[in-house]
Order: C-alpha cells, then structure tokens, then sequence
C-alpha cells in the first residue's frame, strides 16, 4: 500500500510539461501543485483514519481507503480543467492517506522495539525503491499518447491492491483493543499522543525531514529536465539513481538497527546528512547554482543515503511509546508530519529559480531545525540508548 503514495507522487512528473501544455500553464513552479496538493489531501485524510481503524478494525479502513482512491483517480482520468485535476489529486491524497495510517498501526500491532524499527525501514524501502520504477513508468505511459494514461496506471495498481487486501489480509487489532469511536476517546488518545515528549520530537523531527524529501520531488522535473539540467528522457534515470540511494541506506539501516539502536543510527545519520547538506550549498555557491551534473548527483545521492538513517528511526521512535492508541497516534502523526513537510517542501519548491540552490539551502536549514528538536527531545543527551531503542 505504501507502493501506491510513491506512484501517485512519483509517477506524474514526467507528464509536468504536456499538462502544463493541455492546460495552458505559463508558470512551471504551478504543476509542482500537482505534488503539494496532493501532500495536503493525503495529510488531511490521515487524522480520520486512524480512530475509524481502532474502532472499526484495521481491514475495512483500509479497504475503505482504497475506494476513495480509486474513486478520485477515475475523477482525474476526465478532468475537464486544471483546477478540476487539483480537486481530483488532493481526493486521491485522502484515499492514499488510509494506507500510510494502516500500514504503520500494523507494524506497531504486530511489533514493538527495535524489531518494529526493523520491520518498518523494510517498509519504507518500498516506499523509497518504488520511486526508482515510477518515473520511468510514467514516462512509459506517455508513449500511449496522453497524460490520462499516467492515470490509468494508478488505477490498475490500487484496483489489485483492492482485491488482494480484501481476498489475503487478515484482522490484526484483537478485539479486546478495540476502542470505541467517540470524541472523548479520541480527544483522550490525542491528548497521550502530543503530550508524550519523545513521539511529539521525533515527529516533529521527521515532519523536517519529510519536508527535504518532498522539496526535493517537487523540484526534480525541473532540476533534470526542464529547468536546469535539460536531460529529457534520462530524467527518469537520474531519479532513479538518487531514489537507489536512498533504497539501499533504509535495507542497510534495517540490518544495523536492531545491533546499533534507533537512537544512535537516526542521530549519526542526522548530524552527517547537515553536514553533507552544508557541502552541497557551499558547491552550490562556488557554481553560481549550476555545478556539474555529476558532482551535485553525487552528493544529492549521499544526502539521500543519509536521510533514510533518520525517517524510518524517527517514525518508529514516535510510535514506540504509543501502543495501547497506535491507530489515533499513527494518523496525527501521519497528519501532523505530512502538512509539515509539505508547506516546508512547498516553500523549497517554489523558490526554484533555475539553480540548486532552493533544494541545498532547504536541506541545511531545515536538518539544522531537526537536530534542534532531537536536542531538546533527548534532553541533551544525543546517542543514548534509551529503552528498546
């Protein structure tokens, strides 16, 4: 399921420029709206999933979900406007938001500790490699003609997801945990959730994070193609390569973290990535905005490496304390990260100005902002292996 948010992100920016086209859309720091709409549905959505799946149980929420995206997705395929296919993307973001929610409450169901760290950097590593397919996939589709096509791609992948979820996914909230849907509950399990301090930080600190990633997306069309680097159909590639970069640090880190800790992997890995980011503004600077092609992939590809120590460790650090609510907790934190990181990666976005600077400044601030709140999460006290993490 987490698969189908990377699609939906990922595989529209190919068909930025034939869209901007078919809509008349002089300004291309506007199709980045394609993105950040999304974001903003899918952050919504996500605060009304996780009391409904407590309640409700974790299988039809999502199977739920699913229809709302797949609903969405038919809306966009016949858009009749740009302001129509906005509409239609942030309904999609509500409908993907069911699976960001559930997938996170099963992990925490079924796990707990480092093994739950464990479990969900594996997950996160779908949701990072699918992005090295999906650009390219969605440039596949385009040789049918059209943009719709993208479209139809993501309905066919979220119309299997439906049917196997509903034919192979079992049950996993045991009945005694069931809470039941009310306001006084939910305000209660609100309340134990932005009150705790390590799952309030840490999200906070990943909501950062998110927000590089997704200033980062939403500048890459014109990054690599349109606006800076001009690869045209190796576009596809270059994403690729840094997507890879990041898919192999989040296998690497699963396979170090029940040995290292979460804290320690997510506060080393913090700490280089801004340090990696401070190099990248400073060759940046020295290349007036435009270094080598070669040169700013490289290091692009070490801060991506970097920042997936930090994203899945965060997330597991928030949930842990969160067991006994960890369907209301995954979906205000699912909530609370995403519009973070999308009004941040909204703000790198649209300073693009035709340089990599936007994308290196946004980097460096917004990690030095991370490490702040991981300080004061942690109490001063950096690297400790607090707990189970």
């Amino acid at each position: 399921m987490m698969a189908v948010t990377a699609i939906s992100i990922d595989n529209l920016l190919p068909a930025f420029p034939i869209i901007g086209e078919q809509f008349s859309i002089a300004d291309p720091n506007r199709l980045q709206l394609l993105i950040y709409i999304y974001m903003l549905g899918f952050g919504a959505g996500q605060i009304l999933y996780g009391p409904l799946s407590d309640s409700l149980g974790r299988r039809t929420t999502l199977l739920a979900s699913l229809a709302i995206y797949l609903g969405a997705t038919v809306i966009a395929m016949f858009s009749p406007s740009f302001g129509w296919l906005l509409a239609a993307r942030f309904a999609q973001g509500i409908g993907a938001a069911g699976g960001r929610v559930l997938s996170l409450a099963i992990v925490r169901d079924r796990y707990a500790g480092r093994a739950m760290a464990r479990v969900m950097s594996l997950t996160m590593m779908v949701f990072l490699i699918v992005p090295m397919l999906a650009p390219a996939a969605g440039q596949g589709m385009l040789l049918f003609g059209s943009w719709i096509w993208v479209f139809v791609s993501m309905l066919v992948l979220g119309g299997v997801l439906a049917v196997w979820f509903s034919v192979r996914m079992p049950e996993t909230l045991h009945p005694d945990r069931r809470r039941p849907l009310s306001l006084g509950a939910m305000a209660g399990a609100l309340r134990l959730t932005v009150t705790t301090r390590a799952t309030i930080g840490y999200g906070t600190a990943l909501g950062l994070m998110v927000g590089c990633i997704m200033g980062y997306v939403g500048s890459a069309q014109q990054l690599f193609d349109s606006g800076l680097y001009h690869l045209g159909g190796w576009f596809p590639l270059a994403f690729a390569v840094v997507a890879g970069a990041m898919g192999a640090s989040t296998l690497v880190n699963s396979r170090l973290v029940e040995r290292l800790g979460m804290r320690w992997l997510s506060h080393v890995g913090l700490i280089a990535f801004l340090a990696v980011a401070l190099v990248q503004v400073v060759i940046g600077l020295a290349w007036h905005g435009q270094p080598p092609l070669w040169l700013f992939l490289a290091v692009l590809c070490l801060n991506q490496f970097l920042i997936s120590f930090t994203m899945p460790n965060f997330q597991a650090l928030a949930m842990q304390p969160m067991g006994e609510v960890a369907g209301t907790a995954s979906s205000f934190l699912g909530f609370y990260t995403t519009l973070l990181g999308a009004a941040f990666g909204a703000m790198i976005g649209q300073s693009f100005d035709g340089s990599v600077i936007p994308v290196a400044a946004g980097y460096a601030g917004l990690s030095a902002l991370a490490l702040l709140v991981v300080f004061w999460t942690e109490r001063g006290r950096l690297f400790r292996a607090g707990g189970t993490g």
